[in-house]
């Protein structure tokens, strides 16, 4: 087994743990309360920027075979994944620009930057991120929920460009040459933060 597909094995139980969370549960029945969705938008819109400096930091490190990768991933990341942000928090009321972190963004965020001191800490950290969310809106979009919003959520993650970025990670993650020891803590402590992140604050 790749070290990659070790680590979704470790994941799959806290990807079940995502899905029981009242949060997710919301946007999958599409009845989510629209003010714990607008939190949710403004603590992810921060989380995602300090993602993008993950893969640009990660990139000044890597090998010539991941450079484009990650320069890709930071792109898809800041135009179409922040975009889709920039586009729902009009709907909802979000106030992207305004919005302070909380606790749970604040340490997510800061777990993400020190692990990328190390390329492969930082690989199997920030991939809790990638293939959670992959996972979920694959899961998710075997029943979608009919709200439009939470729809166009949905099948952002559900995408088949989306899995390909996230099989692409799960590549650079096994040709790495990561410690397995340490890359298997770095992913759970990762997959924490994801459900911890979903405790949108008031």
């Amino acid at each position: 087994m790749s070290l990659a597909a070790h680590l979704e094995e470790l994941g799959r139980p806290l990807v079940e743990e995502q899905l029981r969370h009242p949060t997710v549960a919301g946007i999958a029945r599409g009845d989510l309360d629209e003010a714990v969705f607008r939190s949710w938008l403004e603590q992810d819109y921060l989380y995602l920027l300090d993602y993008v400096r993950v893969f640009s930091r990660l990139a000044w490190q890597a090998p010539d075979a991941h450079l484009g990768d990650l320069v890709d991933l930071a792109h898809s990341t800041f135009h179409e994944e922040l975009s889709l942000h920039r586009s729902l928090s009009a709907e909802f009321g979000a106030d992207l620009e305004g919005a302070k972190k909380g606790p749970a963004c604040a340490a997510y965020s800061e777990f993400l930057l020190e692990s990328a001191a190390s390329y492969g800490d930082g690989l199997a950290a920030l991939y809790p991120c990638m293939w959670g969310y992959s996972t979920l809106g694959l899961r998710l979009a075997e029943d979608p929920p009919a709200e439009p919003r939470y729809r166009r959520w949905v099948d952002t993650y559900a995408d088949p460009g989306f899995a390909a970025l996230t099989r692409r990670c799960a590549q650079m993650i096994d040709e790495s040459g990561a410690d397995p020891v340490r890359a298997e803590s770095f992913f759970l402590e990762g997959m924490r933060h994801e459900l911890a992140f979903w405790d949108v604050p008031a």
